[in-house]
């Protein structure tokens, strides 16, 4: 008897391509094949070791807000491998670190006396500080008539303008409405006051993270949907989609390895991966307008540098954050601080994050230049290493965060719309909505997708309802 779930080839194997492949085989809503062109999971949330240690691409974590039944299936596969973890980072502002989450009391020993002033002058001038009306609308404006000049000035806007490579007058204000939690003053008065006893929120100071590293979600997933039955298949870059078309009902996927070229059949193909890259693989190919308005969608790029220290522990601080001007640095996090693992002894990694474009001479250095670089930004950022580096990793993320230049809607909008209108075709998770998010919000895209295809038929407009509950999710840091 002919098996009539349909086929689903999931494009990307990072925590929402996975995740929707996990759900889908958990519930037996359709047969499924993963296709991912990387050798591992994981995606940007992926993890590999360095030194005998597992290691992250970047800082991850799972937040306590994570929608319960993800989260209780996270629980199921991980076990207790999933930890729990208080929130223990610093940021360093105008030469004085600041625990981050803040703490009233440390901030009272330790912010910087003009810049405390400034803070309460902006806050008590309210709408005075609002932006002027023949000023456009952007990340910069939006924030500093919410926040005031101090708080921009000198930790917002520097930290945008590393971050995404722009003048932050050029970013759109969707961007400050999806990256940045406390964008008023009340929300920031709620993150500050919200750790003292009594007023602390679920979630507030802790998240979860597992024992072997971020990647080990993504991991369990694949195992999960694998033990169900899917088919994953890495290393294999997809090189052309082919829509149906004419008496061709089914998609073909073809992707492409040492050995050759290999089809796959699909009735579906559900793509997490980059939506500009995307369109060029379509055949037929998009109209013109619609292959321009790839062109129109930019992704910063970040390069990850690991540094192997002959040392138990580095710091305390499972993250340091850098938003001054004058280091090229955002990020600093020791993994061995996000598991509280003790092992392996007499050795520590520090993972420092580079924004970039790819582009910049930066993302053409060697990995002695960029150890140089990044060893000299922690000099000047009053945190040198206490022994030389024996061991030295680079990895370089081309699609690392969304750019919401001015005007970014447009385009996007008309690329979304073509690919709405093919057949059988869905495009969700960061890369592939071109959006903002935590890994938590990744998942809760898939689960959303996979309660949409019931008894082999895809339900539009259920989808449009929780495309508007994406637009509501702003990153937790």
């Amino acid at each position: 008897m002919a098996d009539k779930r349909p086929h689903v080839v999931v494009l990307g194997a990072g925590p929402a391509g996975l995740g929707a492949a996990f759900k889908l085989r958990q519930t037996d809503r359709a047969r499924v094949t993963v296709i991912e062109r990387r050798d591992r999971v994981g995606g940007n949330a992926a993890s590999f070791e360095v030194g005998g240690q597992h290691v992250d691409l970047g800082s991850h974590r799972l937040h306590p807000s994570c929608d319960p039944e993800i989260l209780d299936d996270v629980r199921s596969l991980l076990g207790a491998d999933l930890l729990e973890r208080p929130r223990h980072g610093r940021i360093r502002l105008r030469g004085q670190w600041i625990h981050f989450p803040p703490r009233p009391f440390d901030l009272l020993l330790r912010l910087d006396r003009r810049f405390a002033l400034g803070t309460m002058r902006d806050m008590l001038m309210g709408n005075r500080a609002r932006r002027s009306s023949s000023e456009p609308e952007s990340f910069a404006s939006v924030l500093r008539a919410q926040l005031g000049p101090t708080i921009c000035d000198q930790f917002y806007l520097p930290y945008a303008g590393k971050i995404w490579g722009r003048d932050p007058r050029r970013l759109s204000a969707l961007q400050a409405k999806r990256r940045v939690t406390a964008g008023t003053f009340g929300k920031l008065l709620r993150k500050v006051f919200g750790g003292l006893p009594g007023v602390k929120p679920v979630g507030f100071d802790y998240y979860f993270y597992p024992r072997s590293g971020f990647g080990q979600i993504s991991e369990a997933m694949a195992q999960g949907a694998m033990d169900a039955d899917a088919h994953l298949v890495l290393d294999e870059p997809v090189v052309r989609l082919e829509a149906p078309r004419d008496s061709r009902k089914t998609w073909t996927v073809v992707t492409e390895k040492d050995h050759g070229q290999q089809s796959f059949e699909a009735d579906r193909v559900w793509s997490t991966i980059p939506i500009s890259l995307l369109a060029r693989l379509l055949r037929p190919a998009p109209p013109p307008e619609v292959l321009a308005a790839t062109q129109a969608i930019e992704f910063r790029a970040m390069i990850l540098v690991y540094l192997q220290l002959a040392v138990d522990q580095f710091s305390e601080f499972d993250a340091h954050y850098f938003p001054g001007r004058s280091l090229v640095i955002t990020r600093l996090s020791e993994p061995k601080n996000y598991s509280a693992s003790t092992e392996p002894k007499g050795s520590t990694v520090l993972c420092i994050e580079i924004p970039c474009s790819t582009s910049d001479p930066l993302w053409q250095m060697s990995t002695s230049e960029l150890a140089e670089v990044v060893i000299g930004d922690l000099e000047r950022a009053a945190l040198p290493l206490p022994v030389e580096p024996h061991h030295v990793e680079v990895r370089r993320l081309p699609q690392a965060y969304p750019i919401y230049d001015l005007g970014f809607e447009e385009p996007l909008q008309r690329l979304e719309a073509w690919l709405t209108g093919l057949p059988g075709f869905l495009t969700f998770g960061r890369q592939g909505l071109f959006v903002h998010d935590n890994t938590h919000h990744a998942l809760f895209m898939a689960y959303c997708a996979v309660d949409c295809l019931a008894d082999g038929e895809w339900n539009s407009d259920k989808w449009e309802g929780y495309c508007r509950i994406f637009e509501t999710h702003v990153v937790e840091d």
